[in-house]
């Protein structure tokens, strides 16, 4: 924890919650809201980004003609990212431009309304950029997670982030965490920002890397109304998304890209004594063998290692070009062997070696370059509604 000298919250604060089918928690989560935060912070408003296919949007209207600061809804067309990009979106329309914190929280009231000025008025008197609401610090609970399962599962999803960026998130015992209150500043671009699921906080402390963190401990509450969006499906993107993160930097991609390759031999080698056994001459056999080690390459490098850069190309046209260069590397090995034993004069083992080391780095960078080559994620179109309510003086 940073301390520092205490200052007073002045600054905006934007309450920022992604909705998926709440329509049955924003009016009572609104109330909570009026009574809390008038009071304690002079500037602040609440922003909906909703994906829902229920009448949420409806409700959120409903409840805003009574609330006493701006309430903004923005519906997005196109979920990209989930719960997270929903997030994103909501820090995009809240701007970072002047000073103040946005709030992260769920609609469905498991995280307490009432703390939230809280987060903010701890972020301030210590000089924190980040600010977590943790279940596991002294005082506070999970009791709100229903069920041994979820626990266990919460439970196994912090220790492998924590395992996987121990020094990231030192001073987050919470990653999993959809309730914090962070610096505009902090999070000024959001295009590092690329979310999968509902883990927002893990990608925003690996990706944005805040300076100072501070966390506070709350009670995990019961859903106030509707069902828990968590499933296994959910669980497989965290675990998709924690492998994305990890290898976010080159030589994590290339190391990952390397042990992926070894890991081809296997089918290679099965599908060789299989093919063989079965009467098939060695030189066609393998070739054959050798495509089902590139389609195992395949597969597991779309699944662990560019999982978040398909969308930009069919997976048809990305099969054929990784097949295309994993071919090319051997149409390549060959002739660097030849060079460097005939013109360098190097052992056939040492020129083999770096032969292999050559082609190597180069399909990692062709594959990534030629196959997975980067841009940014689409915005799918949105609207925008603002609503005040009594206590406000307009909409701006």
């Amino acid at each position: 924890m940073t301390t520092g000298a205490p200052r007073a919250v002045t600054e905006a604060v934007t309450v920022l919650v992604p909705t998926f089918n709440e329509a049955g928690n924003v009016g009572e989560l609104l109330r909570r809201l009026g009574a809390a935060l008038p009071a304690r912070l002079s500037s602040c408003e609440v922003v909906f980004v909703d994906d829902s296919t229920d009448d949420t949007a409806e409700a959120i209207r409903e409840a805003a003609r009574t609330c006493p600061y701006p309430v903004t809804v923005i519906r997005r067309r196109e979920p990209v990212g989930g719960l997270g990009g929903a997030v994103v979106e909501g820090i995009r329309a809240a701007g970072t431009r002047e000073p103040g914190w946005i709030v992260v929280m769920d609609a469905d009231l498991q995280h307490p309304p009432e703390l939230v000025p809280d987060l903010v008025e701890a972020g301030a008197r210590v000089g924190a950029d980040l600010v977590v609401a943790s279940r596991y610090r002294p005082g506070g609970s999970r009791a709100g997670l229903a069920g041994g399962r979820r626990v266990a599962v919460s439970r196994a999803a912090t220790w492998l982030a924590k395992g996987a960026f121990p020094r990231l998130l030192r001073g987050i015992s919470d990653p999993m965490s959809g309730f914090f209150a962070v610096r505009r500043e902090t999070v000024a671009t959001t295009e590092e920002l690329r979310p999968l699921g509902y883990k927002i906080l893990m990608e925003l402390a690996v990706r944005c890397r805040p300076a100072s963190v501070t966390e506070l401990p709350f009670a995990f509450q019961d859903r106030f109304s509707g069902e828990s969006k968590s499933s296994a499906r959910e669980g497989f993107r965290f675990l998709g998304h924690l492998t994305t993160l990890r290898t976010s930097a080159p030589w994590a991609r290339m190391l990952v890209f390397g042990l992926i390759g070894l890991t081809g031999f296997l089918p290679n080698l099965l599908g060789l004594h299989l093919l063989t056994g079965a009467g098939l001459h060695y030189v066609p056999a393998e070739i054959a063998a050798n495509q089902l080690g590139v389609l195992w390459n395949f597969l597991l490098i779309e699944v662990l290692l560019f999982r978040d850069r398909r969308r930009h190309r069919h997976w048809a046209d990305r099969v054929g070009r990784f097949a295309l260069l994993a071919n090319a590397d051997l149409l390549l090995r060959i002739p660097l062997i030849a060079l460097f034993v005939g013109v360098l004069h190097l052992e056939v083992l040492h020129a083999t070696v770096i032969a292999l080391l050559t082609t190597f780095v180069l399909r990692f960078a062709a594959t990534e370059a030629l196959v997975y080559l980067p841009r940014k994620a689409p915005r799918g179109p949105e609207s925008r509604e603002r609503h005040c309510g009594e206590g406000t003086d307009g909409c701006h």
